[in-house]
Order: C-alpha cells, then structure tokens, then sequence
C-alpha cells in the first residue's frame, strides 16, 4: 500500500509554461517524434522543478511519473542542459547590473557538497575534491551578486579544495570581465580575495590605532573612514549572498524570505519501502 497527498511547489504557473515552452523546443530541435517520449513537456517541466526546489529522491520522481530511475536521470539531465544553456555571460551579468543603477557587486565561493569523489589530488591521500575548510567532499562555486545578496551569475564549478582565489583565476572569464566594469562598477569580496586585490576591492583587516600627534594622522583618518565604509558595504552584502548560496547548496529553497503569491500543484506518492538518503 502507499499514500497520495498532494504537494505545492513554491513556483508560478508561468514559470513552469516557461520551462515547458522550453522543452518542447528542446524536442524539436533534436527532431523528437510525437508519441515517442514517457513524459510530455510540462510533466518534464514539473518533475525537474521538484528535484531543484525539493530535492526530491530519483526513485520518488520516478515513480510518481511511472518511469525507470534512469529514464528519470535523461530527462534530468537533459532539462539541466537546456537551462544551463541558456545562463547570461558573466559580461552581460555585469551590464545588467550597471542599467539598474547598481554601484557594485559582491564575488564569493561558496561549496557545493557531494558524495565522496575517489579522484586523486596533488596531495598524496587526499582526494581533489575535498575541502578541507569545510571538512566535506565537494564544488567551489563563484557566485556574483547585487548588493542585495541576489545572484546575477554563476561560474563553472571547480574542485572543493581550491581557494577562492584559485578558483577565480582559473576561470577565463571572471577576472577579465570584473576588470573590464571595474571602472564604473567594483566588485566586493571578503579576505579570501587578498591575492586579487587589482580586481576584487577585499575587506580592509583592523590596524593599530594610529598615532594623532604624527604628520600623516590626517592622513591615517582618511584611509580608516574609507577602509570601514567598504567594510560596511562588503558585510550588507554578503549577509544575503551567503543566504543565497546556503540555499543553493542545499537545493531546499528558493532564497525568498517569502513565498510566491502563485503557487503549482502536483500530486506524488509515497511507496513503503522508498530508499532514504
């Protein structure tokens, strides 16, 4: 026996015609013939949404469609490819930022966790995607963002060990484009971007008090008001990108404080022996 309930994904219904739309055009251009797929477009849609928002179980997603577990992965696979191909450039990110008015951004790394990866590092027993900052298997992900925490772009992933700053450089495209706006639009990091302080404008660290009676003490003042304003900026800002990519590690929410007005139903059922994590 098993239970039917009915659940809500925290998306519009304009969101998943969006993705349909998507899709379809995706079967087209490959010259997929009618009749000839498990699931239409918009249970496609509806079943890739769910693992994003919910991170909903493989098995669960295939058995609420009745298909296999490994059909469920090619449709999968597939939506993710048609989305990722369709993510903006880090230089159009930027130009969209620049025509709302923003006066910055803030970079940041955040880890994607995995399962375990058995792939050899340049530390000998050390596995390459181990970070062990994190004390955890997984991707180093760069992430852009408005001064409100909201993300504008996301980089390829790397592996979990390297640096922030490793990880910026190797890149193609991230320091070259940050230098590029950087003239009408800085970029904020935190410390772990030190190494690439021509590019990325890092947290100032504390100083000893400086000494009033001394020539340069005006000076001195003037570069502590500047260092704590940016001080400022880079705290506000990475506040919500860290919330963000805490959300996007974990595949559990959406980063809204709240949900939508709209939201989409779907129906799934629950088997007694489904498999747990």
């Amino acid at each position: 026996m098993s239970v039917t309930y009915t659940a809500v994904l925290p998306v519009g219904e304009h969101t998943v015609d969006f993705l349909t739309g998507l899709f379809a055009a995706e079967r087209v251009r490959r010259g997929t013939r009618a009749g000839t797929r498990a699931l239409c477009c918009r249970d496609q849609a509806v079943m890739v949404l769910r693992w994003f928002l919910d991170g909903t179980r493989m098995r669960q997603l295939a058995t609420d469609n009745q298909i296999s577990i490994s059909t469920g992965y090619d449709y999968l696979n597939e939506g993710i490819d048609v989305l990722a191909a369709r993510t903006p450039s880090l230089h159009a990110a930027l130009l969209a930022a620049k025509a709302a008015g923003h006066d910055y951004v803030n970079i940041d790394g955040t880890l994607i966790e995995t399962d375990r990866c058995r792939t050899p590092g340049p530390t000998e027993g050390v596995d390459l995607w181990w970070s062990g900052k994190h004390d955890q298997h997984g991707g180093n992900v760069q992430v852009v963002t408005v001064p409100d925490g909201w993300p504008i772009w996301t980089s390829e992933v790397r592996p979990g060990r390297e640096h922030d700053t490793t990880a910026a450089r190797a890149h193609a495209e991230i320091l070259p484009a940050l230098t590029e706006a950087g003239a009408d639009l800085r970029t904020l990091g935190d410390l772990g971007y030190e190494g690439l302080a021509d590019t990325v404008t890092v947290a100032f660290k504390n100083r000893k008090p400086a000494d009033c009676s001394s020539p340069s003490s005006s000076s001195t003042r003037h570069t502590t008001a500047c260092a704590r304003s940016v001080n400022a900026a880079t705290r506000c800002s990475r506040r919500p990108s860290e919330r963000y990519a805490i959300s996007a590690s974990t595949r559990g929410g959406s980063g809204r404080s709240s949900p939508p007005r709209w939201s989409s139903s779907t129906s799934t059922t629950i088997a007694q022996h489904d498999d747990r994590p």
